[in-house]
């Protein structure tokens, strides 16, 4: 079959975790053995290294400043009208001929609103909702993104199907001194850190995670332990969350071939998020030998199951008990460390993709 697939997510230089979802899967269906044709649109220029070459595969840059999913994109799938169109991040074209397949990340504007820019998330409910109706077959980040687009948006459940996302295969401890040196030098860290990755936004909770670690900090007189927060300022972020905060310590995003060592060198990830459809930190850190403290809503507890510390992240005591604990406990953080390598070992993109090829060729089936 031909399928067509929105690939304008992947060139982006400075990836969260959609980005990377799409970047990830495109590259591991790249590598399954089909004979199925696949053209691949872009809105920027791709770096020529960016997919592998493929006879099955075709790179078309379609250009376009604004709307480019709703006309752009649009317009080139009612040229070629595709046996099936694949987004893999929540939004399908208003208007577009055939079948379709999305993948819905999350709904976490619906739990949070205050945590989303009013005309962003009026955007959001609209597309979401209508990306889903409009889809032939959904695929869901998790179990509880596909309970709320059944009980939100009334999505029938036998329409839905739950594809974890796979972890960046190349993530691998690293325990070589000097790198590890090497990178706090480079990020300003102490030896000992805690560490959070993502964007700083509301949804994932910064504010009440730094007040928490203010808590524990003062009660345990430790301070030598900072906390680092690493990933660029989102939509609604206040310096006020971390301003005159003793050990607190901002990176900005860091670059893909430092997170590895900035997981492996750290006491935990502290991922006290509000909501995740699917939180990759948690996981990564994982694969890396980090010890995991992680929210027990939306996602997260069926992706790290007894190999984390959940706590409630809407109380700031929970967060700071469960960092005391980790800091103080080396047989609790190695339990953590065994159990977590075995968790996370579940989750391959290889799997992702076999599992996204079988919903691409259902929903062809599909009359």
């Amino acid at each position: 079959m031909n399928i067509a697939i929105d690939a304008s997510r992947t060139t982006r230089r400075q990836r969260t975790g959609t980005e990377n979802y799409a970047l990830q899967l495109l590259r591991h269906l790249a590598a399954l053995e089909n004979l199925h044709h696949y053209t691949l649109y872009f809105r920027d220029e791709p770096p020529r290294d960016l997919f592998p070459s493929h006879p099955n595969w075709t790179q078309r840059v379609i250009p376009w400043r604004r709307m480019w999913t709703h006309l752009r994109f649009a317009e080139e799938l009612w040229r070629t009208r595709p046996d099936v169109t694949f987004v893999p991040a929540h939004t399908l074209p208003r208007h577009f001929p055939g079948k379709a397949v999305v993948t819905i990340h999350d709904l976490g504007y619906l739990h949070f609103p205050d945590a989303h820019p009013l005309k962003e998330r009026r955007y959001l409910d609209w597309s979401t909702a209508f990306s889903a109706r409009r889809a032939t077959l959904v695929l869901a980040d998790s179990q509880a993104t596909q309970a709320d687009l059944v009980k939100h948006y009334q999505i029938p459940a036998e329409k839905i199907r739950v594809v974890y996302p796979g972890v960046d295969d190349s993530l691998r401890p690293v325990t070589d001194p000097q790198q590890l040196a090497h990178v706090r030098a480079k990020y300003g860290l102490n030896e000992r850190y805690l560490f959070f990755l993502g964007t700083l936004q509301p949804r994932k909770n910064i504010e009440r995670l730094v007040k928490a670690y203010a808590r524990w900090w003062l009660r345990s007189n430790t301070t030598d332990v900072q906390l680092v927060l690493s990933g660029n300022a989102g939509w609604l972020y206040q310096e006020a969350w971390t301003a005159n905060i003793e050990g607190v310590h901002l990176t900005g995003y860091v670059a893909d071939e430092d997170v590895a060592a900035l997981y492996s060198g750290a006491i935990a990830l502290v991922f006290p998020s509000l909501y995740e459809g699917f939180g990759f930190p948690v996981l990564e850190a994982m694969r890396c030998g980090t010890p995991v403290i992680c929210s027990n809503t939306s996602s997260l507890p069926e992706l790290v199951g007894d190999a984390a510390l959940l706590v409630d992240p809407t109380s700031t005591d929970d967060i700071a008990t469960a960092i005391g604990r980790l800091v103080k406990d080396d047989a609790l953080r190695q339990d953590l460390i065994t159990k977590g390598y075995q968790q996370a070992a579940q989750f391959t993109w290889q799997r992702t993709a076999e599992q996204t090829l079988a919903v691409l060729e259902e929903a062809l089936a599909l009359s």
